[in-house]
């Protein structure tokens, strides 16, 4: 009698907890339809257009040249990092439902500074400012994690191609001063998150650009330029981008 009584207690639990767990797993799924909605409506579109603001901290990579050492009037050559903004058209085309590729041509606002130190009496000689004014073309492939609740991480490669429209390697007031070329080629990674909302996509963005070229203009009869053997360009930027 007690064996009949524990077999049924025990039929009873386990007709409880099936249905424990099938009422838990149909709220995870009313949950996940809920929080994926707005997400729904935008994986049916195969391309989409935005625009990007962006905020970026911009500097080189200054390598000495071999006769640095033996140079007496220059006691080190350093870049020093300046603030800028980005203003851009996102234009994004979906590969399969887990990558996507990115046009992004932007107006960037950058400002890269280049510090030299008189080896005598190591005071600052006159500080190498360049503000540029780039016009960027980034092709980017984006790969995504799967959604969850309206959200989804992502990270992106690709290269970049900038100009600098506001360059003064040309002028004359260049002749005494380090040249930087005003065309540039970049390498790109970055990470950030999508948020779904039921108008548009907002995405949080951050990326670093090494770039691939020696910018640098070498001018012999220049003593600024003969210590430097090459300059490399490196940009961090964070991105706030709408979409829909």
């Amino acid at each position: 009698m007690q064996k009949i009584k524990s077999r049924h207690l025990f039929y009873i639990l386990r007709i409880q907890v099936i249905l424990l767990f099938l009422v838990c797993s149909l709220q995870g799924i009313a949950q996940t339809a809920r929080g994926n909605y707005n997400f729904l409506d935008f994986q049916q579109k195969p391309y989409y257009f935005g625009i990007t603001l962006g905020f970026n901290s911009a500097d080189f990579r200054v390598f000495h040249s071999k006769t640095f050492i033996l140079n007496d009037s220059i006691q080190t050559a350093q870049s020093v990092t300046g603030p800028g903004f980005n203003l851009g058209i996102v234009t994004n085309l979906k590969i399969g439902n887990y990558f996507d590729f990115r046009f992004l041509p932007t107006l960037s606002f950058a400002e890269r500074n280049i510090e030299f130190t008189a080896a005598a009496d190591g005071r600052l000689l006159p500080i190498r400012k360049i503000e540029s004014v780039f016009v960027e073309m980034p092709f980017h492939i984006r790969y995504k994690s799967a959604p969850y609740k309206d959200m989804r991480l992502f990270v992106i490669t690709g290269v970049k191609y900038g100009f600098d429209v506001a360059s003064d390697s040309n002028t004359r007031q260049a002749g005494s001063i380090v040249k930087i070329a005003p065309t540039d080629f970049a390498m790109e990674v970055g990470a950030g998150i999508q948020f779904f909302f039921p108008y548009f996509i907002f995405s949080p963005e951050f990326k670093m650009s090494y770039g691939l070229g020696n910018v640098l203009i070498f001018d012999e009869d220049l003593e600024e330029s003969r210590v430097i053997e090459k300059i490399l360009s490196r940009t961090f930027t964070l991105s706030l981008h709408f979409e829909g």
